[in-house]
C-alpha cells in the first residue's frame, strides 16, 4: 500500500513538472483552432511542397487571392507560415518542420483510425 502511494506521489511529481503553462495551453488550442480548417489545411499541403505565391496558392486550392491571403494572415498569426519578399512578389512557406511534422501525424492518425489510406500521405 505504501509503494503505491509512493508511486502516484513519484508520477504527480513528474505530472506536475511537465504540464502546460496556461499561456502555452492557449497557444496551442489557437493553432489547432487555426488548424480547424479544411481551406487552411489545404493551404497548409501546398506550402509543405513547395514555396508558393498567393496566385499560385489561389490556383491549387480553389480560392480567390484575395480569400488566399485572408487565410495567409490568419496562418502568419499563429506562425504556421512565413512569407518572403522577392521584389513586389511575396512567397510563402511553413514556418518549420514542425509544421509539416504536425501536418503528417494528423494524416497518420485519421489513416490508422480508417483503416486504410486515405492517399495524398507523405
Amino acid at each position: 500500500m505504501i509503494y503505491c502511494i509512493h508511486e502516484h506521489l513519484l508520477i504527480y511529481a513528474h505530472m506536475t513538472r511537465r504540464a502546460l503553462s496556461d499561456s502555452s495551453a492557449a497557444a496551442l488550442a489557437d493553432t489547432f483552432k487555426v488548424l480547424g480548417d479544411t481551406t487552411r489545411v489545404r493551404i497548409l499541403d501546398a506550402l509543405s511542397r513547395a514555396e508558393l505565391c498567393v496566385a499560385d496558392i489561389a490556383r491549387l486550392v480553389g480560392l480567390s487571392e484575395s480569400a488566399v491571403s485572408h487565410q495567409l494572415r490568419l496562418l502568419r498569426g499563429t506562425r504556421l507560415v512565413r512569407a518572403r519578399r522577392d521584389g513586389r512578389q511575396m512567397f510563402y512557406t511553413l514556418d518549420d518542420d514542425h509544421i509539416v511534422g504536425l501536418l503528417g501525424q494528423g494524416l497518420e492518425h485519421i489513416e490508422e483510425r480508417a483503416g486504410h489510406k486515405t492517399g495524398g500521405g507523405r
